[in-house]
């Protein structure tokens, strides 16, 4: 007995030995792959340690640093307070947690974390410097003003903490001071260039351009990828007539950020003013794709089109901004003069009618003015002044902006990707993988086809269609035809239903999808009891839809046609997470969110690692106005693998 009870011991350490070799493996895998900044890989170790040992605030606490550099900060604050509540001794979980409430502008939440992180090092003066920071961002500078003369009796040589004090002062209206600050802070780190930026900014309200071309150019020296640095340093030497440079200065701008407004719209001031007109309409074309009812845009390219030309262009432009301001007397006058060019005299003469009725109206009084709101003494990006349309445009808020963090490579929530939902589940040949993880959709029903019928090809599920190459087309159409030679040959269908359904998925996945429903409404004939038939059918039919509709057809009749089949589909296989998720799609696809989420929660019971089911409940969320929940759930899927969801966290969170 004693012997037994010895071995059966040994055999538990044992066991306990490598479960906790595994975990700590995986928490090096884990940390590893953090090193290497591929932080959705990095989640699903630590997945796997919490799944394991929920007790350790360690994989959570990574997991939240994963998920803050994939800019999910909702899912990185709740991993941290998970952290926190497990061991609330280590002051690195309230400092990841405080930047993660920053970024969600929570900031009596991030300086209650900072508060206690300065209770355990309390001579960190990063701590202090992002405290300072929540504090400026909630005005509240009496309290800022006390941290900083705190931390300058502290680090009497730490330049940043004159900068923020400077912007303290600027705040305050206090430009002298401020600049006496950034001076100090300049001459303790000559080498800060967001300093020189900020001192920039103080250079160019006080229109003393010279200096302002100087600073900046030692912030680019220092920063050379800052496009705001780019973008007012050629406003600082349009000012002192250095059009080259300030031409210059927008190339590079839009080399960094092909996407700039500020720089599209004044490098196009620019061309104009040196009489390249039809790159100036270039610019002027970017920025009125960016801003499609941006009037200042589209009144200058109306002046530059009739100036080169295309006079019918210049009338379509002058056109939309009358009617968008019926009292822009010049663009009547200007539209009228077009007019004229091309022939069109009658529209030519009610333009000018309706010019000499407002002199007339003016003459008694009676015309309409412009308000005050609409005329300011400076051009700034949100005016509308069309007496200014000529002038450079600047931000209505011209400062540097704080970084909390660096950009790294790999940050997949840059990559663009539409916020839409995802596709619906179907029957294919071909595995589905989400781009993260191999992911086996699986289903009983799917399975116990492929065993009994022994398919030529296996059937999968997955999400969405994938693109075939031309040679897997080939194949597809290959076994098409192997199908209709087999069926036509069979001399009992109901024995050999099963190449029916084969060729149907065939259909599908070349989008015959006509071909498949009839393949699929006989399949049914003889067999009503196939779960796989209406669903697959089902699918066909929603993809059928949304090109019909995109044609203008009606398709709500057979929507409802394709959600009575999942109906049936659900009663005949009620555990199938799939068949939820794909009737959800259609009632979202009809704006019918209530029963979309109802569907995506059930798709969810049956199926807590469904990724793409709290994706979708998400985005629906977000369509309903419960911005909170459908972060929280695409949360959930950026967890899970679906790296899609954190470019979707990143706009929403930004709404």
């Amino acid at each position: 007995m004693r012997k037994f009870l010895l071995s059966l011991l040994l055999v538990l350490v044992s066991l306990s030995s490598s479960a906790q070799f595994r975990t700590d493996r995986l928490l090096d895998v884990g940390r590893s792959a953090l090193y290497y900044e591929d932080y959705v890989l990095s989640i699903q170790y630590f997945n796997q340690v919490i799944l394991v040992k929920p007790y350790l605030y360690e994989p959570w606490f990574l997991r939240a640093v994963a998920k803050f550099y994939l800019d999910d900060f909702v899912g990185a604050e709740k991993d941290c307070s998970e952290a926190i509540r497990l061991n609330p001794y280590v002051p690195d979980l309230f400092e990841l947690r405080g930047l993660c409430r920053i970024r969600q502008h929570e900031f009596d939440g991030a300086i209650a974390d900072y508060d206690k992180t300065i209770e355990f090092n309390p001579y960190n003066k990063n701590l202090w410097f992002n405290r300072v920071l929540c504090k400026i961002e909630k005005k509240d500078y009496d309290a800022a003003n006390a941290d900083l003369d705190s931390m300058m009796t502290m680090w009497k040589t730490y330049s940043k903490a004159y900068s923020l004090k400077a912007e303290v002062c600027m705040q305050q209206k206090d430009t002298v001071e401020g600049a006496k600050y950034l001076d100090k802070s300049l001459e303790l780190d000559p080498y800060d260039g967001d300093t020189w930026a900020y001192r920039a900014m103080i250079s160019l309200s006080q229109q003393k351009w010279k200096d302002a071309d100087g600073q900046l150019s030692k912030a680019i020296h220092l920063k050379p990828n800052t496009v705001a640095n780019y973008v007012n340093r050629a406003l600082a030497r349009y000012n002192i007539n250095n059009l080259r440079g300030a031409l210059a200065d927008y190339d590079k701008a839009l080399e960094i950020d092909p996407n700039n407004f500020l720089a599209h719209y004044n490098r196009g001031q620019l061309r104009v003013q040196v009489g390249d007109d039809n790159r100036a309409i270039e610019d002027f074309n970017y920025v009125i794709n960016l801003e499609p009812d941006n009037v200042m845009a589209i009144y200058n390219r109306a002046l530059l089109l009739e100036r080169t030309g295309d006079v019918y262009g210049a009338i379509r432009d002058y056109t939309k901004l009358i009617d968008q301001y019926p009292n822009f007397w010049a663009g009547l006058s200007n539209r009228a003069r077009c007019y004229r060019k091309v022939g069109m005299t009658s529209k030519a003469e009610l333009d000018e009618f309706r010019i000499f009725k407002a002199q007339m109206d003016k003459h008694y009084g009676r015309q309409r003015r412009w308000s005050k709101q609409k005329r300011h003494e400076v051009r700034k990006k949100s005016e509308i002044d069309f007496d200014k349309y000529n002038q450079l445009v600047v931000e209505d808020d011209n400062s540097v902006k704080h970084e909390y963090s660096s950009e790294y490579r790999g940050r997949v929530q840059n990559r663009k990707v539409d916020v839409v939902f995802l596709p619906m589940f179907q029957l294919s040949f071909i595995p589905y993988d989400n781009a993260v993880k191999s992911y086996q959709a699986y289903d009983n029903d799917v399975e116990k086809f492929n065993f009994d019928q022994n398919p030529k090809r296996k059937i999968y599920i997955r999400c969405g269609v994938k693109q075939l190459s031309e040679q897997e087309t080939k194949d597809v159409f290959s076994l098409i035809e192997t199908l209709s030679e087999a069926i036509d040959a069979s001399r009992n269908l109901q024995k050999d239903k099963g190449l029916i359904l084969q060729r149907a998925v065939a259909n599908s996945v070349v989008q015959n999808y006509a071909d498949a429903i009839n393949d699929l409404t006989a399949y049914i004939q003889t067999d009503s009891t196939s779960s796989l038939a209406y669903w697959q059918r089902a699918v066909c039919q929603a993809r059928m839809n949304e090109y019909d509709a995109s044609q203008g057809t009606d398709v709500r009749l057979k929507t409802v046609g394709a959600i009575s089949d999942l109906d049936k589909a659900i009663g005949l296989n009620p555990d199938n997470a799939y068949l939820y998720f794909d009737r959800g799609n259609l009632y979202a696809s009809n704006k019918d969110y209530e029963r979309a989420i109802s569907d995506y929660d059930a798709a969810i019971k049956c199926d807590p690692k469904l990724a793409e089911a709290y994706y979708n409940r998400g985005i629906a969320n977000i369509n309903q106005g419960k911005t909170a929940e459908g972060i929280s759930d695409l949360s959930k899927a950026g967890e899970l693998g679906l790296y899609e969801a954190y470019s979707a966290i990143k706009k929403y969170s930004k709404k």
